[in-house]
């Protein structure tokens, strides 16, 4: 990955990790809880999209959970503006909680379904990302309202992504939504493989009736998964 921490940095972390213990106790937050696989499976994991991100991006974590991977990405790159969205409230009170002990700025959590950005934030992010969130087909219906022009998708997967690409890529190809990338990557200690997919709009940009479209057929493909 090769990615140098500072010492504030490395600080960070362990706060972050610290308490995102502390408050998994009270509220199963992460079924993920001893340190070293805290630090490999949320904090290392969630930085292999650092080298994605430009310092001019306004990026939307979908789904963020207990933060991963938008508060590791904010720690390393404090000057890209970030939003986090979750529909389970507690989580985004602890979100909250560390957001405000480690000061961090330009994060704004939102506890809401991602749907309901659909009236505030459209097309205002240049790069949302999803970790182990939903089903690709469905992460991608309910983003594109919000992806600006020329922006990118990422979505974070485990290793049997493979079967997941194949399921929907022919789905997303007829509306003019194309697989760019799958990077796939093994996590130190043999803790696991990981598939990151790069997801990009055609070069015409969706108009309003090009976007129902996406979505009806997304939802025709969740149907048949189902």
């Amino acid at each position: 990955m090769g990615l140098a921490l500072t010492n504030r940095e490395i600080e960070y972390f362990e706060i972050y990790a610290a308490e995102l213990k502390k408050w998994n106790l009270k509220f199963n937050l992460t079924s993920i809880v001893r340190d070293d696989e805290i630090a490999i499976k949320h904090f290392i994991d969630s930085l292999h999209l650092v080298s994605f991100l430009k310092e001019e991006d306004v990026l939307l974590d979908i789904g963020s959970g207990a933060g991963l991977p938008v508060i590791p990405l904010k720690i390393v790159r404090p000057a890209v503006e970030m939003v986090s969205v979750d529909a389970v409230e507690k989580k985004v009170s602890f979100q909250r909680h560390v957001v405000r002990m480690l000061r961090l700025q330009k994060m704004e959590t939102v506890s809401s379904r991602v749907e309901q950005l659909n009236t505030t934030c459209q097309k205002k992010f240049s790069l949302i990302v999803s970790r182990a969130f939903s089903q690709l087909d469905r992460f991608v219906s309910i983003a594109l309202p919000l992806l600006a022009d020329n922006g990118r998708l990422i979505a974070m997967k485990g290793a049997a992504a493979d079967d997941e690409i194949e399921a929907v890529g022919s789905v997303l190809q007829s509306v003019g939504v194309s697989i760019e990338d799958v990077q796939r990557y093994t996590l130190p200690q043999s803790m696991g493989e990981r598939v990151m997919i790069t997801i990009k709009v055609g070069q015409a940009p969706l108009n309003k009736g090009a976007e129902g479209v996406v979505a009806k057929l997304l939802f025709k493909g969740l149907l048949a998964a189902g």
